[in-house]
């Protein structure tokens, strides 16, 4: 087989990587907002973020949630194309509904702890996480939304389902980072709440509505065949 035959097969098979195309919208406005929103937005709190304590620690399942997300994006991007489709649509929609909040209602955190109690490596990655990440553009929490969105996708996998400890792992881990979000006071529970509310709306449109169009659409295969 040539080698340019072999390039027009790569592409034809996984033509669906225009999918992360997606990118290019999403980076620049969102390093746009990062710029621009330093002061003058809307502190998110709540009475209850007063009692998570800060816990250090769980700066490493946070960290792990870049992991996470590109090994099940990329899982369903090689094995499933529905369900990347399904995955991409679910995760790319939530993402732009956050933009569109951050743009209209810039939003923020005071949560950041002023001083640390210990000092470890832990800490100083934490350190590291708020000097390259700013507490603003908030919410909802995208680390918590494609966390669920990424759950939401295994879940509704055939294939993973078989594998209950890669899915229940996963779940596990998707738990972890909810919770790093608090506990490193990155994100106000309110962050959280909205992140839930709006994967289970999204949820909703992305895959309770396609499960009722399938056997809609079988039963007017069958009414044709019976027809004919």
């Amino acid at each position: 087989m040539s080698k340019k035959k072999r390039i027009a097969e790569l592409l034809k098979k996984y033509k669906h990587a225009w999918v992360f195309s997606y990118i290019l919208l999403y980076v620049p406005w969102f390093l746009y907002l990062e710029s621009q929103v330093t002061e003058n937005y809307y502190v998110i709190h709540s009475w209850i973020d007063e009692k998570i304590p800060f816990v250090e620690y769980f700066i490493v399942p946070y960290l792990l949630w870049f992991v996470f997300i590109a090994v099940v994006f990329l899982y369903f991007f090689f094995t499933d194309v529905d369900g990347f489709y399904k995955l991409a649509k679910l995760s790319f929609i939530g993402m732009t509904i956050f933009l569109i909040i951050s743009t209209l209602v810039p939003n923020g955190l005071e949560l950041r702890p002023h001083f640390f109690a210990r000092d470890n490596v832990f800490v100083d990655m934490v350190r590291m996480l708020y000097q390259a990440d700013t507490p603003t553009n908030v919410f909802p929490s995208l680390h918590v939304f494609n966390s669920l969105a990424a759950c939401i996708a295994i879940y509704n996998s055939e294939t993973l389902q078989k594998h209950r400890v890669i899915s229940g792992a996963s779940y596990v881990l998707a738990g972890l980072i909810i919770l790093a979000t608090m506990f490193l006071k990155q994100h106000s529970i309110y962050d959280v709440i909205a992140a839930f509310v709006l994967a289970y709306a999204l949820y909703q449109v992305v895959y309770v509505t396609e499960h009722k169009k399938v056997p809609k659409l079988e039963q007017q295969k069958k009414s044709t065949v019976f027809s004919k």
